[in-house]
């Protein structure tokens, strides 16, 4: 069989999994755009908060959402996902939120992660639900948003831990930052 031969092959064998499950294209676009947002943020946090006490916690959390950024980039790849292309902008936003909230102090740092972490978490749960109700869902899928969404929980329950409800209008901060994610969440499936 000649090259361009196992390229159709391939591409058509693609195709009749991508037909299985619709959604997926969307599900990989939009948790792409997340987990590189969330690298951003934590970016942006250790740029101002690297060298405190909440330094160390701040890393590995970055270092997590790294992690999950590198894991959707190869399903991008490995499902031929077209990335959003606000992929800059989520890109700089997502430093300016870690950056802002972090000067106005580490308790804003962690209202940050706690606002998004909380979404994420739903979001997340939301495409479990989904994709579970696919019979022919690639297990692997499954795993990996089973495993970033308890880390992101992990994330979540490390900010109130560290003092998030102690930042100044917490809950103003918070629900603004809520209402940040679900638009990005929302913009970045469609486009």
């Amino acid at each position: 069989m000649s090259r361009p031969a196992i390229l159709q092959h391939v591409r058509r064998a693609h195709s009749a999994t991508w037909k299985k499950n619709p959604n997926l294209d969307k599900i990989i676009r939009v948790d792409h755009a997340g987990e590189l947002g969330a690298d951003r943020i934590y970016a942006g946090q250790m740029a101002v908060l690297g060298h405190t006490a909440e330094g160390p916690t701040i890393k590995h959390m970055w270092e997590q959402e790294v992690k999950h950024r590198e894991r959707f980039e190869q399903l991008i790849n490995e499902y031929r996902v077209r990335p959003t292309v606000l992929t800059p902008l989520w890109n700089v936003a997502g430093f300016a939120l870690g950056a802002g909230t972090a000067l106005l102090g580490k308790e804003a740092a962690m209202a940050c992660t706690v606002a998004v972490e909380t979404v994420i978490v739903e979001h997340y749960n939301d495409q479990l639900r989904t994709l579970m109700e696919d019979p022919n869902v690639d297990p692997n899928i499954l795993e990996t948003i089973t495993k970033f969404r308890d880390e992101e929980q992990e994330h979540h329950d490390t900010g109130i831990d560290h003092g998030a409800e102690q930042a100044p209008f917490y809950r103003a901060l918070t629900e603004v930052i809520k209402s940040g994610c679900k638009a990005a969440i929302a913009i970045s499936k469609r486009i």
